[in-house]
């Protein structure tokens, strides 16, 4: 069963894993709802956040190989009912 939920993704300091970022993104993007990107060039910081609908371990999977990216910081919040 799926849940409707959000991840939060902040890349500090380390172009090269917005391209990585992008990437594992494009290859969730049937789970992906909607998505906004406020880049801050200045100070090296990238904020996105994603509205998905996923099950435990497609959420699991997303948010892990996220997490090992180096300067990349991944929080997740979901709805507990399921759908």
């Amino acid at each position: 069963m799926n849940r409707i939920g959000i991840i939060a993704i902040i890349i500090e300091e380390n172009r090269e894993s917005v391209a990585q970022v992008n990437a594992i993104l494009s290859e969730y993007s049937e789970l992906i709802h909607a998505r906004m990107g406020v880049p801050n060039r200045e100070k090296g910081i990238y904020v996105i956040s994603l509205v998905v609908e996923v099950n435990n371990e497609q959420l699991g999977a997303i948010t892990g190989r996220l997490g090992n990216l180096k300067g990349v910081t991944v929080k997740s919040m979901m709805t507990n009912k399921t759908y």
